[in-house]
Protein backbone atom coordinates (compact mmCIF):
# COMPACT_ATOMS: atom_id res chain seq x y z
CA UNK A 1 0.00 0.00 0.00
CA UNK A 2 1.42 3.58 -0.78
CA UNK A 3 1.11 5.84 1.80
CA UNK A 4 1.47 9.63 1.17
CA UNK A 5 4.05 11.97 2.67
CA UNK A 6 2.62 15.38 3.95
CA UNK A 7 3.77 18.13 2.40
CA UNK A 8 5.31 19.24 5.58
CA UNK A 9 7.41 15.67 5.90
CA UNK A 10 8.33 15.91 2.24
CA UNK A 11 10.18 18.79 2.75
CA UNK A 12 12.66 17.66 5.15
CA UNK A 13 13.34 15.13 2.22
CA UNK A 14 14.37 18.09 -0.23
CA UNK A 15 15.66 20.37 1.86
CA UNK A 16 18.25 17.42 2.48
CA UNK A 17 21.86 17.42 1.10
CA UNK A 18 25.22 15.42 2.20
CA UNK A 19 26.11 18.42 3.95
CA UNK A 20 22.94 18.97 5.69
CA UNK A 21 21.24 15.42 6.49
CA UNK A 22 17.95 15.83 7.80
CA UNK A 23 17.70 13.45 10.49
CA UNK A 24 16.95 14.41 14.35
CA UNK A 25 17.96 11.83 17.18
CA UNK A 26 19.36 10.67 20.71
CA UNK A 27 21.76 9.91 23.00
CA UNK A 28 20.47 7.67 25.95
CA UNK A 29 22.38 6.66 28.77
CA UNK A 30 21.24 2.76 30.69
CA UNK A 31 22.61 1.94 34.00
CA UNK A 32 24.93 -1.14 33.94
CA UNK A 33 25.82 -3.38 30.81
CA UNK A 34 22.95 -4.69 29.03
CA UNK A 35 24.19 -7.23 26.46
CA UNK A 36 23.42 -6.27 23.21
CA UNK A 37 22.05 -9.31 22.07
CA UNK A 38 19.07 -8.56 24.87
CA UNK A 39 19.09 -5.17 22.92
CA UNK A 40 18.18 -6.45 19.90
CA UNK A 41 15.40 -8.61 21.16
CA UNK A 42 13.61 -6.32 22.65
CA UNK A 43 13.75 -4.21 19.29
CA UNK A 44 12.35 -7.56 17.19
CA UNK A 45 9.50 -8.41 19.72
CA UNK A 46 8.66 -4.54 19.92
CA UNK A 47 9.47 -3.16 15.99
CA UNK A 48 5.98 -4.34 14.35
CA UNK A 49 4.30 -1.74 17.08
CA UNK A 50 5.33 1.12 14.78
CA UNK A 51 4.97 0.13 11.26
CA UNK A 52 7.04 2.94 10.37
CA UNK A 53 9.72 1.04 11.23
CA UNK A 54 9.81 -1.45 8.95
CA UNK A 55 8.59 1.23 5.96
CA UNK A 56 11.05 2.60 3.28
CA UNK A 57 10.66 5.48 0.73
CA UNK A 58 9.25 5.15 -2.97
CA UNK A 59 10.25 7.62 -5.07
CA UNK A 60 7.92 9.42 -8.22
CA UNK A 61 9.64 9.63 -10.74
CA UNK A 62 10.56 12.80 -12.33
CA UNK A 63 9.88 14.28 -9.30
CA UNK A 64 6.01 15.28 -10.16
CA UNK A 65 4.54 13.67 -7.03
CA UNK A 66 5.81 13.68 -3.34
CA UNK A 67 7.24 10.50 -2.09
CA UNK A 68 5.46 7.31 -0.80
CA UNK A 69 5.74 5.07 2.50
CA UNK A 70 5.83 1.44 1.61
CA UNK A 71 6.43 -1.84 3.78
CA UNK A 72 9.84 -2.95 2.89
CA UNK A 73 9.96 -6.58 1.80
CA UNK A 74 13.64 -6.95 2.23
CA UNK A 75 13.26 -5.89 5.92
CA UNK A 76 16.24 -6.78 8.01
CA UNK A 77 16.76 -5.45 11.78
CA UNK A 78 20.40 -6.08 11.94
CA UNK A 79 20.77 -3.44 8.89
CA UNK A 80 19.33 -0.79 11.04
CA UNK A 81 21.52 -2.01 14.56
CA UNK A 82 24.93 -1.18 14.80
CA UNK A 83 27.09 -2.03 18.11
CA UNK A 84 29.89 -0.38 19.10
CA UNK A 85 32.61 0.34 21.94
CA UNK A 86 33.84 3.72 22.91
CA UNK A 87 38.15 3.92 22.77
CA UNK A 88 39.61 4.21 26.12
CA UNK A 89 39.68 5.72 28.46
CA UNK A 90 35.38 5.52 27.51
CA UNK A 91 34.99 9.79 28.94
CA UNK A 92 31.65 11.80 28.26
CA UNK A 93 33.94 13.65 25.20
CA UNK A 94 34.27 10.09 23.74
CA UNK A 95 30.67 9.70 23.69
CA UNK A 96 29.67 12.81 22.18
CA UNK A 97 32.42 12.71 19.67
CA UNK A 98 31.25 9.76 18.26
CA UNK A 99 27.67 10.65 18.79
CA UNK A 100 28.36 13.62 16.37
CA UNK A 101 30.28 11.79 14.15
CA UNK A 102 27.02 9.15 13.57
CA UNK A 103 24.60 11.99 13.38
CA UNK A 104 27.25 13.62 10.69
CA UNK A 105 26.05 10.89 7.90
CA UNK A 106 23.07 10.92 6.06
CA UNK A 107 20.15 8.01 6.58
CA UNK A 108 19.89 5.02 3.35
CA UNK A 109 16.87 6.08 1.49
CA UNK A 110 16.87 2.17 0.27
CA UNK A 111 15.89 1.33 3.66
CA UNK A 112 13.55 2.46 6.46
CA UNK A 113 14.77 5.45 7.48
CA UNK A 114 16.46 4.95 11.03
CA UNK A 115 19.13 3.22 12.78
CA UNK A 116 20.57 2.83 16.03
CA UNK A 117 24.02 2.36 17.83
CA UNK A 118 24.75 0.31 21.06
CA UNK A 119 27.56 1.78 22.80
CA UNK A 120 29.57 -0.18 25.38
CA UNK A 121 32.27 0.97 27.35
CA UNK A 122 31.20 4.14 29.54
CA UNK A 123 33.79 3.10 31.98
CA UNK A 124 34.81 7.29 33.05
CA UNK A 125 32.17 9.31 33.03
CA UNK A 126 31.71 10.49 36.29
CA UNK A 127 28.05 11.21 36.15
CA UNK A 128 27.62 7.18 34.92
CA UNK A 129 28.07 4.16 36.89
CA UNK A 130 30.85 2.67 35.42
CA UNK A 131 30.02 -0.41 32.46
CA UNK A 132 26.86 1.51 31.36
CA UNK A 133 25.90 1.85 27.83
CA UNK A 134 24.52 4.11 25.38
CA UNK A 135 21.49 4.21 22.54
CA UNK A 136 22.47 6.57 19.68
CA UNK A 137 19.28 6.93 17.75
CA UNK A 138 18.61 8.20 14.72
CA UNK A 139 15.42 8.53 12.89
CA UNK A 140 14.92 11.16 9.65
CA UNK A 141 12.70 13.52 9.88
CA UNK A 142 10.54 12.88 7.66
CA UNK A 143 8.77 10.23 9.53
CA UNK A 144 8.82 12.01 12.99
CA UNK A 145 8.65 15.30 14.84
CA UNK A 146 9.40 15.45 18.59
CA UNK A 147 5.80 14.03 20.14
CA UNK A 148 5.95 11.02 17.84
CA UNK A 149 9.66 10.38 18.29
CA UNK A 150 8.86 10.54 22.47
CA UNK A 151 5.67 8.37 21.49
CA UNK A 152 8.22 6.04 19.65
CA UNK A 153 10.68 5.78 22.86
CA UNK A 154 7.48 4.75 24.50
CA UNK A 155 7.23 1.58 22.65
CA UNK A 156 10.52 0.41 23.31
CA UNK A 157 10.96 1.44 27.13
CA UNK A 158 9.12 0.14 29.96
CA UNK A 159 7.57 1.62 32.77
CA UNK A 160 9.33 -1.15 35.36
CA UNK A 161 12.07 -3.12 35.49
CA UNK A 162 10.08 -6.38 33.86
CA UNK A 163 9.54 -5.86 30.41
CA UNK A 164 6.36 -5.73 29.18
CA UNK A 165 4.97 -8.77 26.87
CA UNK A 166 3.49 -7.66 23.95
CA UNK A 167 1.78 -9.51 20.99
CA UNK A 168 4.00 -11.13 18.72
CA UNK A 169 3.42 -9.98 14.79
CA UNK A 170 0.68 -11.76 12.77
CA UNK A 171 2.85 -13.65 9.96
CA UNK A 172 1.40 -12.13 6.26
CA UNK A 173 3.50 -11.28 2.74
CA UNK A 174 4.74 -8.30 2.02
CA UNK A 175 4.09 -7.37 -1.57
CA UNK A 176 7.04 -6.05 -3.74
CA UNK A 177 7.86 -2.38 -4.15
CA UNK A 178 5.48 -1.14 -6.63
CA UNK A 179 7.40 -0.26 -10.04
CA UNK A 180 7.73 3.39 -11.75
CA UNK A 181 4.44 2.53 -13.86
CA UNK A 182 2.14 1.36 -10.78
CA UNK A 183 3.75 4.42 -8.63
CA UNK A 184 2.83 7.15 -11.88
CA UNK A 185 -0.20 5.60 -12.38
CA UNK A 186 -1.36 5.66 -8.33
CA UNK A 187 0.10 9.79 -8.63
CA UNK A 188 -1.78 10.75 -11.30
CA UNK A 189 -5.17 10.27 -10.11
CA UNK A 190 -3.82 12.04 -6.71
CA UNK A 191 -2.83 15.15 -8.82
CA UNK A 192 -6.29 15.05 -10.87
CA UNK A 193 -8.33 15.33 -7.32
CA UNK A 194 -5.90 18.38 -6.93
CA UNK A 195 -7.52 21.47 -8.01
CA UNK A 196 -10.67 21.87 -6.04
CA UNK A 197 -8.22 21.08 -2.26
CA UNK A 198 -6.43 24.17 -3.98
CA UNK A 199 -9.08 26.05 -3.91
CA UNK A 200 -10.07 24.55 -0.31
CA UNK A 201 -6.70 25.26 1.21
CA UNK A 202 -6.01 29.09 -0.02
CA UNK A 203 -9.52 29.89 0.64
CA UNK A 204 -8.41 28.77 4.78
CA UNK A 205 -5.10 30.35 4.39
CA UNK A 206 -6.85 33.68 3.65
CA UNK A 207 -9.28 33.45 6.40
CA UNK A 208 -6.35 31.98 8.87
CA UNK A 209 -4.25 35.30 7.66
CA UNK A 210 -7.42 37.51 8.67
CA UNK A 211 -8.00 35.78 11.86
CA UNK A 212 -4.19 36.53 12.68
CA UNK A 213 -4.92 40.08 11.92
CA UNK A 214 -7.86 40.26 14.32
CA UNK A 215 -6.28 38.42 17.39
CA UNK A 216 -3.01 40.70 17.16
CA UNK A 217 -5.57 43.31 17.48
CA UNK A 218 -7.59 41.89 19.96
CA UNK A 219 -4.76 40.90 22.55
CA UNK A 220 -2.44 43.82 21.22
CA UNK A 221 -0.04 41.29 20.16
CA UNK A 222 2.95 42.40 18.78
CA UNK A 223 3.55 41.51 15.13
CA UNK A 224 5.98 38.27 15.04
CA UNK A 225 9.21 39.45 13.75
CA UNK A 226 9.11 39.19 9.27
CA UNK A 227 10.97 36.76 7.44
CA UNK A 228 14.82 37.28 6.34
CA UNK A 229 14.91 40.18 9.59
CA UNK A 230 17.01 38.41 11.78
CA UNK A 231 20.43 39.74 13.09
CA UNK A 232 23.43 37.78 10.99
CA UNK A 233 25.69 35.94 13.79
CA UNK A 234 28.48 33.62 13.78
CA UNK A 235 26.48 30.52 13.29
CA UNK A 236 24.39 31.74 10.49
CA UNK A 237 26.84 31.30 8.04
CA UNK A 238 27.61 27.86 5.33
CA UNK A 239 28.03 25.02 7.56
CA UNK A 240 30.45 21.45 6.62
CA UNK A 241 29.20 18.15 6.69
CA UNK A 242 30.60 17.62 10.14
CA UNK A 243 28.80 18.04 13.15
CA UNK A 244 29.23 19.21 17.05
CA UNK A 245 27.35 17.92 20.04
CA UNK A 246 26.87 18.77 23.94
CA UNK A 247 24.48 18.94 26.19
CA UNK A 248 23.55 20.96 30.03
CA UNK A 249 21.75 18.75 32.28
CA UNK A 250 19.72 21.16 34.61
CA UNK A 251 17.36 19.82 37.72
CA UNK A 252 13.71 20.36 37.07
CA UNK A 253 13.08 21.35 39.94
CA UNK A 254 15.30 24.59 40.04
CA UNK A 255 13.64 25.54 36.37
CA UNK A 256 10.25 24.94 37.88
CA UNK A 257 11.03 27.57 40.90
CA UNK A 258 12.12 30.03 38.35
CA UNK A 259 9.02 29.58 36.59
CA UNK A 260 6.98 29.67 39.83
CA UNK A 261 8.49 33.47 40.68
CA UNK A 262 8.52 34.82 37.90
CA UNK A 263 4.97 33.66 36.89
CA UNK A 264 5.57 32.09 33.32
CA UNK A 265 5.84 29.42 31.81
CA UNK A 266 7.80 26.40 31.80
CA UNK A 267 9.08 26.97 27.81
CA UNK A 268 9.50 30.43 28.47
CA UNK A 269 12.47 30.04 31.45
CA UNK A 270 14.27 27.82 29.21
CA UNK A 271 14.09 30.74 25.81
CA UNK A 272 15.40 33.03 28.85
CA UNK A 273 18.32 30.42 29.62
CA UNK A 274 19.16 29.75 26.28
CA UNK A 275 18.54 33.38 25.33
CA UNK A 276 21.57 34.49 28.62
CA UNK A 277 23.95 31.45 26.88
CA UNK A 278 23.66 33.02 23.65
CA UNK A 279 24.11 36.41 24.74
CA UNK A 280 27.52 35.70 26.72
CA UNK A 281 28.65 33.48 23.69
CA UNK A 282 28.03 36.12 21.15
CA UNK A 283 29.68 38.74 23.70
CA UNK A 284 32.72 36.21 23.71
CA UNK A 285 33.28 36.39 20.09
CA UNK A 286 32.35 39.93 19.85
CA UNK A 287 29.50 39.35 17.58
CA UNK A 288 26.58 40.53 19.75
CA UNK A 289 23.96 42.12 17.13
CA UNK A 290 22.16 45.39 18.23
CA UNK A 291 19.11 43.06 17.23
CA UNK A 292 17.62 40.40 19.46
CA UNK A 293 18.13 36.86 18.33
CA UNK A 294 15.20 35.87 17.07
CA UNK A 295 14.33 31.42 17.56
CA UNK A 296 11.72 29.30 16.06
CA UNK A 297 9.79 27.35 18.35
CA UNK A 298 7.61 24.68 17.19
CA UNK A 299 4.46 23.87 18.83
CA UNK A 300 2.88 20.32 18.46
CA UNK A 301 -0.97 20.36 16.67
CA UNK A 302 -0.99 16.58 17.18
CA UNK A 303 -4.43 15.95 19.11
CA UNK A 304 -4.79 13.77 21.43
CA UNK A 305 -6.52 11.21 19.41
CA UNK A 306 -3.21 11.48 17.17
CA UNK A 307 -0.80 10.35 19.95
CA UNK A 308 1.02 7.17 18.62
CA UNK A 309 0.92 8.21 14.91
CA UNK A 310 4.29 8.88 12.90
CA UNK A 311 4.71 12.21 10.94
CA UNK A 312 4.98 15.63 11.44
CA UNK A 313 2.49 17.78 13.08
CA UNK A 314 3.90 20.77 14.36
CA UNK A 315 3.36 24.41 13.45
CA UNK A 316 5.84 27.59 14.85
CA UNK A 317 6.31 30.51 16.97
CA UNK A 318 8.85 33.23 16.03
CA UNK A 319 10.18 34.72 19.16
CA UNK A 320 12.33 37.52 19.73
CA UNK A 321 15.04 36.21 22.32
CA UNK A 322 15.75 39.80 24.17
CA UNK A 323 19.44 39.14 23.47
CA UNK A 324 19.87 42.64 23.32
CA UNK A 325 18.83 43.29 27.14
CA UNK A 326 21.38 42.87 29.52
CA UNK A 327 20.01 42.23 32.82
CA UNK A 328 18.49 38.73 33.66
CA UNK A 329 14.85 39.23 34.83
CA UNK A 330 14.07 42.39 31.87
CA UNK A 331 14.99 39.86 29.25
CA UNK A 332 12.99 36.92 30.23
CA UNK A 333 10.10 39.67 30.61
CA UNK A 334 10.57 39.99 27.12
CA UNK A 335 10.58 36.32 26.18
CA UNK A 336 7.24 36.22 28.20
CA UNK A 337 5.88 39.40 26.34
CA UNK A 338 7.02 38.09 22.73
CA UNK A 339 6.23 34.16 23.51
CA UNK A 340 2.46 35.34 24.52
CA UNK A 341 2.00 37.58 21.19
CA UNK A 342 3.85 34.05 19.04
CA UNK A 343 0.99 32.33 19.98
CA UNK A 344 -1.84 34.22 19.81
CA UNK A 345 -0.80 34.50 16.46
CA UNK A 346 -0.10 30.13 15.78
CA UNK A 347 -2.96 29.88 17.63
CA UNK A 348 -4.96 31.95 14.73
CA UNK A 349 -3.41 29.63 12.42
CA UNK A 350 -1.65 30.88 9.51
CA UNK A 351 1.45 29.01 10.12
CA UNK A 352 -0.59 25.86 9.69
CA UNK A 353 -2.39 27.18 6.72
CA UNK A 354 1.33 27.91 5.13
CA UNK A 355 2.30 24.37 6.13
CA UNK A 356 -1.23 22.99 4.24
CA UNK A 357 -0.57 25.26 1.07
CA UNK A 358 3.44 22.48 1.28
CA UNK A 359 0.76 19.81 -0.03
CA UNK A 360 0.77 21.50 -3.67
CA UNK A 361 4.01 22.16 -3.88
CA UNK A 362 5.72 20.17 -6.44
CA UNK A 363 8.45 18.07 -5.20
CA UNK A 364 10.81 17.59 -8.12
CA UNK A 365 10.46 21.52 -8.38
CA UNK A 366 11.39 22.44 -4.68
CA UNK A 367 14.32 19.54 -4.63
CA UNK A 368 15.97 21.47 -7.88
CA UNK A 369 15.41 24.90 -6.18
CA UNK A 370 16.88 23.78 -2.93
CA UNK A 371 19.72 21.86 -4.55
CA UNK A 372 20.40 25.38 -6.31
CA UNK A 373 19.87 27.60 -3.10
CA UNK A 374 22.34 25.07 -1.21
CA UNK A 375 24.92 25.08 -4.35
CA UNK A 376 24.62 28.72 -5.08
CA UNK A 377 25.02 29.68 -1.74
CA UNK A 378 22.34 31.64 -1.19
CA UNK A 379 21.80 31.93 2.54
CA UNK A 380 25.15 34.49 2.74
CA UNK A 381 23.05 37.21 0.00
CA UNK A 382 19.75 37.74 2.85
CA UNK A 383 19.29 38.19 6.53
CA UNK A 384 18.39 35.13 8.25
CA UNK A 385 14.55 33.49 8.23
CA UNK A 386 15.65 33.27 11.84
CA UNK A 387 18.74 32.88 14.08
CA UNK A 388 18.08 29.26 15.70
CA UNK A 389 15.47 26.32 16.43
CA UNK A 390 14.81 25.97 19.83
CA UNK A 391 12.51 22.90 20.61
CA UNK A 392 11.04 21.51 23.94
CA UNK A 393 9.72 18.14 24.02
CA UNK A 394 8.56 17.16 27.63
CA UNK A 395 8.99 13.27 28.82
CA UNK A 396 7.70 11.31 31.84
CA UNK A 397 8.67 11.81 35.27
CA UNK A 398 9.28 8.18 36.05
CA UNK A 399 12.26 5.72 36.07
CA UNK A 400 12.23 4.42 32.52
CA UNK A 401 13.85 0.50 31.54
CA UNK A 402 14.91 -1.14 28.64
CA UNK A 403 15.88 -5.16 29.10
CA UNK A 404 15.47 -4.26 32.61
CA UNK A 405 18.17 -1.30 33.16
CA UNK A 406 17.12 1.95 34.48
CA UNK A 407 17.05 4.96 31.70
CA UNK A 408 19.95 7.35 33.07
CA UNK A 409 19.75 10.42 31.22
CA UNK A 410 17.88 11.70 27.47
CA UNK A 411 19.78 14.12 25.27
CA UNK A 412 18.60 15.08 21.74
CA UNK A 413 20.44 16.07 18.67
CA UNK A 414 19.26 17.65 15.10
CA UNK A 415 19.27 19.07 12.27
CA UNK A 416 21.42 21.91 10.99
CA UNK A 417 21.55 23.86 7.53
CA UNK A 418 23.57 26.54 5.65
CA UNK A 419 22.39 29.79 7.25
CA UNK A 420 20.62 28.07 10.18
CA UNK A 421 24.14 26.41 12.22
CA UNK A 422 22.42 25.83 15.70
CA UNK A 423 19.84 23.81 16.98
CA UNK A 424 19.07 23.41 20.72
CA UNK A 425 16.95 20.57 21.66
CA UNK A 426 15.51 20.50 25.00
CA UNK A 427 14.07 17.09 26.92
CA UNK A 428 12.49 16.57 29.57
CA UNK A 429 12.78 13.07 31.69
CA UNK A 430 12.76 12.14 35.47
CA UNK A 431 13.71 15.66 36.86
CA UNK A 432 15.92 16.54 34.96
CA UNK A 433 16.25 18.59 31.87
CA UNK A 434 18.69 18.43 29.12
CA UNK A 435 19.85 21.46 27.01
CA UNK A 436 21.89 19.50 24.03
CA UNK A 437 22.92 21.96 21.14
CA UNK A 438 23.81 20.69 17.57
CA UNK A 439 25.49 22.85 15.16
CA UNK A 440 28.86 22.87 13.03
CA UNK A 441 32.40 22.91 13.54
CA UNK A 442 32.42 25.16 10.49
CA UNK A 443 30.07 28.13 12.52
CA UNK A 444 30.80 27.21 16.04
CA UNK A 445 34.17 25.24 16.65
CA UNK A 446 33.79 26.38 20.49
CA UNK A 447 30.00 24.41 21.75
CA UNK A 448 31.73 23.25 24.26
CA UNK A 449 32.12 26.66 26.03
CA UNK A 450 28.27 27.48 24.74
CA UNK A 451 27.78 24.40 26.80
CA UNK A 452 28.88 25.86 29.94
CA UNK A 453 27.13 29.23 29.20
CA UNK A 454 23.88 27.08 29.51
CA UNK A 455 24.90 26.32 32.78
CA UNK A 456 26.11 29.29 34.11
CA UNK A 457 22.83 31.99 32.78
CA UNK A 458 20.63 29.22 34.38
CA UNK A 459 22.30 30.05 37.77
CA UNK A 460 21.95 33.57 36.64
CA UNK A 461 18.33 33.55 36.63
CA UNK A 462 17.73 31.15 39.25
CA UNK A 463 19.89 34.58 41.43
CA UNK A 464 18.00 36.94 39.55
CA UNK A 465 14.91 35.70 39.90
CA UNK A 466 14.09 32.99 43.05
CA UNK A 467 13.68 34.64 46.42
CA UNK A 468 16.14 34.23 48.77
CA UNK A 469 15.29 32.37 52.35
CA UNK A 470 14.61 34.58 55.34
CA UNK A 471 16.82 34.25 58.22
CA UNK A 472 15.08 32.44 60.23
CA UNK A 473 14.84 29.53 57.77
CA UNK A 474 18.54 29.83 57.93
CA UNK A 475 18.86 28.60 61.51
CA UNK A 476 16.94 25.69 60.99
CA UNK A 477 18.08 22.82 62.76
CA UNK A 478 18.06 19.64 60.50
CA UNK A 479 19.59 20.83 57.90
CA UNK A 480 22.04 23.04 59.80
CA UNK A 481 23.16 19.55 61.85
CA UNK A 482 23.19 17.48 58.32
CA UNK A 483 25.58 20.05 56.89
CA UNK A 484 27.77 19.86 59.99
CA UNK A 485 27.63 16.33 59.90
CA UNK A 486 28.58 16.29 56.26
CA UNK A 487 31.72 18.46 57.35
CA UNK A 488 32.99 16.78 59.95
CA UNK A 489 33.35 13.93 58.35
CA UNK A 490 35.13 15.35 55.40
CA UNK A 491 37.65 16.61 57.85
CA UNK A 492 38.32 13.57 59.56
CA UNK A 493 38.71 11.86 55.62
CA UNK A 494 41.24 14.22 54.97
CA UNK A 495 42.68 14.13 58.56
CA UNK A 496 42.93 10.47 58.46
CA UNK A 497 44.34 9.84 55.02
CA UNK A 498 47.96 8.66 54.62
CA UNK A 499 50.31 11.84 54.13
CA UNK A 500 52.23 9.78 51.11
CA UNK A 501 48.70 8.96 49.62
CA UNK A 502 47.65 12.04 47.63
CA UNK A 503 43.90 12.93 47.62
CA UNK A 504 43.71 15.16 44.89
CA UNK A 505 44.79 18.66 43.62
CA UNK A 506 41.72 20.23 43.72
CA UNK A 507 40.29 23.32 45.51
CA UNK A 508 36.56 23.56 45.55
CA UNK A 509 33.83 26.00 46.50
CA UNK A 510 30.98 24.00 48.08
CA UNK A 511 27.70 25.48 48.17
CA UNK A 512 24.67 23.99 50.33
CA UNK A 513 21.86 25.58 49.86
CA UNK A 514 17.87 24.91 50.99
CA UNK A 515 16.60 26.13 54.26
CA UNK A 516 19.56 28.61 54.25
CA UNK A 517 22.92 28.95 52.66
CA UNK A 518 26.64 27.85 53.72
CA UNK A 519 29.84 27.85 51.68
CA UNK A 520 32.63 26.19 52.80
CA UNK A 521 35.77 25.55 50.76
CA UNK A 522 37.64 22.22 50.12
CA UNK A 523 40.90 22.09 49.65
CA UNK A 524 42.26 18.66 48.95
CA UNK A 525 46.35 19.73 48.62
CA UNK A 526 46.34 21.38 52.55
CA UNK A 527 43.25 18.63 52.95
CA UNK A 528 41.28 21.72 55.10
CA UNK A 529 37.50 22.42 54.59
CA UNK A 530 36.71 26.01 56.17
CA UNK A 531 33.57 28.31 55.88
CA UNK A 532 33.46 31.20 53.95
CA UNK A 533 33.63 31.80 49.81
CA UNK A 534 36.46 31.82 47.56
CA UNK A 535 37.40 32.97 44.33
CA UNK A 536 40.30 30.50 43.84
CA UNK A 537 38.55 27.70 43.15
CA UNK A 538 38.70 25.06 40.38
CA UNK A 539 34.94 24.54 40.37
CA UNK A 540 32.09 25.20 42.22
CA UNK A 541 29.78 22.23 43.48
CA UNK A 542 26.12 23.05 44.59
CA UNK A 543 23.62 20.82 45.90
CA UNK A 544 20.73 21.03 48.55
CA UNK A 545 20.79 20.36 52.10
CA UNK A 546 17.81 17.67 51.38
CA UNK A 547 19.79 16.18 48.61
CA UNK A 548 22.82 15.97 50.72
CA UNK A 549 20.65 14.13 53.63
CA UNK A 550 20.01 12.32 51.33
CA UNK A 551 23.89 11.16 50.32
CA UNK A 552 24.53 11.17 54.11
CA UNK A 553 22.12 8.62 54.72
CA UNK A 554 23.18 6.04 51.88
CA UNK A 555 19.39 6.73 50.15
CA UNK A 556 21.11 9.11 46.98
CA UNK A 557 24.57 8.15 44.61
CA UNK A 558 26.86 10.82 44.35
CA UNK A 559 27.32 9.72 41.15
CA UNK A 560 23.18 9.52 40.62
CA UNK A 561 23.07 12.79 42.24
CA UNK A 562 25.59 14.42 38.88
CA UNK A 563 23.38 12.50 36.37
CA UNK A 564 19.69 14.11 37.95
CA UNK A 565 21.21 17.25 37.82
CA UNK A 566 21.44 17.14 41.90
CA UNK A 567 24.58 18.28 42.31
CA UNK A 568 25.39 20.64 39.77
CA UNK A 569 29.32 21.63 39.08
CA UNK A 570 30.53 24.97 37.85
CA UNK A 571 33.97 25.56 36.35
CA UNK A 572 36.81 22.31 35.67
CA UNK A 573 34.91 19.01 35.31
CA UNK A 574 37.97 17.05 35.35
CA UNK A 575 38.81 18.85 39.07
CA UNK A 576 35.48 17.70 40.12
CA UNK A 577 36.37 14.09 39.15
CA UNK A 578 38.38 14.26 42.34
CA UNK A 579 35.39 15.37 44.43
CA UNK A 580 33.27 13.22 42.97
CA UNK A 581 35.72 10.32 43.97
CA UNK A 582 35.66 11.52 47.56
CA UNK A 583 32.38 11.56 48.18
CA UNK A 584 31.78 7.81 49.00
CA UNK A 585 34.30 7.76 51.54
CA UNK A 586 32.39 10.93 53.16
CA UNK A 587 29.66 9.39 53.21
CA UNK A 588 30.22 6.31 54.32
Amino acid sequence: MLNPLSGLDSSFLFLETPRQPMHVGSVLVFEGSIQFDDFRDVMAARLHMVPRMKERLVMVPFGIGKPYWVEDPDFNIDMQLQHVALPRPGAWKDLRRLAARIFSVPLDRTRPLWEMTFVEGLDNIPQVPPGSVALISKVHHAAIDGVSGADMLGILLDMTREPREFPAPTPRHVPPIPNELEVLRYTGRKIARKPSEIVRVVKEAVEAARATSKTQKKQGADAPPAPMTAPVTPFNHLISGQRIWNTALLELDRVKAIKTAAQCTLNDVVLAICAGALRRYLVDRGALPLKPLVAMVPVSTRQEEQRGTMGNMVSAMMIELGTDIEDPVERLNAIKSHAKSGKAVEKAGAARAMSDIAEFIPFGLANRMTRLYSRFKVSELHNPFFNLVITNVPGPQIDLYMAGHKLLATMGMAPVMDGMGLLIAVLSYNGVLSISPTSSPAVMPDLDKFARYLRESANELEAAVVPKRDEEASTNGAVAKEMRIFVDHMRSVLRDAPKEQPIGTGRFQLRITGAGEKNWMVDLVGRSVTEGVTDAADATLTIRGDHLSQILHGNLDPQIAFVQGKLRVDGDINKAIEFGALLPRVSA
